[in-house]
């Protein structure tokens, strides 16, 4: 994948002043700075001068997480985000990750054989140490030899399971299924369809044979009037594809040319453990989509990571054009007829831009939604939990670290496909658009894991378990159970304003 999925946004400085703790005066922004152009986006131009970083004092256990992540130091942060074509050796990506696995699953008995460590650790330093772990992270495939491990370490290091693959149904969980589908189908059907109705129905959850159309109405794609909704549906699919004829099959615009050369670098990264995304037909389907979006919204423009936010769209109408028993990881799409093809992939555009509408800035220039968001997930937790929060803060842990990513690929980098999709399947449902429920959802993400995160007394142990949550084997009932206790603190929260502001501290 890349970098925008592990927090590694080059945020102008100036954008940032005065919002969260971490963007005090006088201390440095976690964010790497670059002069370069961000593609697709009208940023200002002005020389970025180079800020100098004061020296501070740091915990021994940081000083052991940057020793332990020294073998993954040679890589350049320049050559992975530069725009030119790169290629990374996965055995090299592997051998550096179980490198780190095994440094600091052996901590406990190989302090004597650390190298001396220097007394004060500059915080340019841990920042780019995080931005590192992320970088490694994000570029190697999963080793089958990491499967099986004990306590919370039990999860593939690193890199996520192989989302396509659901878990075997039961047949209590088949009748539930069945059951819910005798509910959508009268409603689906009749002339005149109440959304409201439909929105608290799909809230908990759509069955797979219904899914596809119940996205397309939730998000005000296609209308609820059966009559018309053949026709607007060929209209806006003719639509797209006019769009593309413009604007992708013709030479491009010089001032577009960096954004498509972004795309075409980032798409190949995409879930590479996921035989279907690595298809050449896929990719092509996701770079029209996200070149088109970029140009219709030139504020924000495309940003790296927005293919994760395709992927649900593109899984669900998929599933709706091939036979149930399919295997989509190795389903080549390729088979299906143009015009499925060609309908999938308008859908998914048109999905994607009705869902995007209500969250775009999260992705203008400084991403002033996402900042806002990440400070407000700060102050609830530290009213709700305070124990916790003060865990995080007394071992250096900032939250926007960590879930920067969460808000800004809406946790379809923490949880398999499938348990993303039934999350969407809530979050298309909130009648109120779902960029406000988000912060509840990833408050109530944290708190379930609060036993494990409470148990480690590092920064490097707590930084490997936010960025590696072990959600492998998650089915709906998990993801269930975090938008109920989502939707009992918006309910407790959300109108108690003063409950989202500063506080003493």
């Amino acid at each position: 994948m890349h970098l925008f999925e592990f927090n590694l946004y080059p945020v102008p400085v100036g954008s940032m002043e005065g919002i969260g703790d971490a963007f005090e005066e006088g201390r440095p922004s976690f964010w790497k700075k670059t002069s370069k152009a961000v593609p697709g986006r009208p940023s200002p131009k002005r020389d970025l001068k180079s800020n100098s970083f004061k020296s501070s004092s740091t915990s021994t256990s940081f000083q052991d997480f940057q020793e332990s992540v020294n073998d993954a130091w040679d890589l350049a942060d320049d050559d992975i985000c530069g725009s030119t074509g790169v290629t990374i050796s996965s055995r090299v990506a592997q051998s550096a990750a179980l490198s780190v696995i095994n440094n600091h699953r052996n901590t406990a008995g190989g302090e004597d054989d650390r190298p001396a460590q220097q007394p004060i650790l500059s915080e340019q330093k841990k920042t780019e140490a995080i931005q590192r772990l992320a970088l490694l992270h994000n570029t190697q495939a999963a080793p089958t030899s990491l499967a099986h491990h004990t306590p919370h370490h039990a999860r593939q290091f690193p890199g996520r399971p192989q989302p396509l693959r659901g878990l075997p149904s039961s047949g209590s969980r088949e009748g539930e299924e069945s059951s819910k589908l005798e509910r959508f189908q009268p409603l689906l059907e009749s002339t005149l369809l109440n959304l409201e109705d439909l929105r608290q129905l799909s809230w908990s959850g759509i069955p797979v044979k219904v899914r596809a159309i119940t996205w397309r109405l939730l998000s005000g794609y296609v209308p609820a009037n059966l009559e018309r909704r053949q026709q607007v549906l060929e209209q806006k699919r003719q639509d797209y594809w006019n769009l593309v004829k413009q604007y992708f099959d013709t030479d491009r615009d010089e001032a577009y040319e960096d954004t498509y050369r972004q795309i075409h670098i980032d798409i190949p990264r995409m879930s590479p453990l996921i035989a279907l995304f690595q298809q050449l037909t896929v990719q092509e389907m996701f770079e029209r989509i996200l070149y088109i979006w970029a140009i219709r919204h030139p504020a924000s423009g495309y940003v790296q990571g927005m293919n994760d936010l395709v992927t649900p769209f593109f899984i669900v109408f998929l599933q709706e054009a091939i036979p149930s028993d399919c295997d989509l990881d190795t389903f080549d799409v390729a088979h299906l007829s143009k015009e499925q093809r060609d309908i999938i992939e308008a859908d998914s555009f048109w999905c994607l831009s009705k869902f995007l509408d209500g969250i775009q800035d999260n992705y203008i220039f400084a991403q002033l939604g996402i900042q806002r968001k990440v400070n407000q997930l700060k102050e609830l937790i530290q009213r709700i939990d305070t124990p916790l929060h003060r865990h995080l803060q007394q071992h250096g842990v900032d939250y926007l670290q960590f879930s920067f990513r969460w808000m800004n690929n809406l946790l379809t980098r923490e949880l398999p496909l499938y348990c993303t999709i039934r999350l969407w399947d809530t979050y298309l449902a909130e009648s109120d658009g779902f960029a406000s429920f988000q912060l509840y959802v990833c408050a109530a993400f944290l708190m379930h894991w609060r036993q494990e995160l409470l148990q480690e007394k590092d920064f490097q142990g707590l930084m490997l378990m936010l960025q590696n949550l072990p959600t492998q084997r998650w089915t709906d009932s998990e993801i269930s159970i975090v938008v109920a206790e989502a939707y009992r603190l918006k309910f407790t929260f959300a109108d108690a304003p003063n409950h989202l502001q500063s506080g003493d501290r």
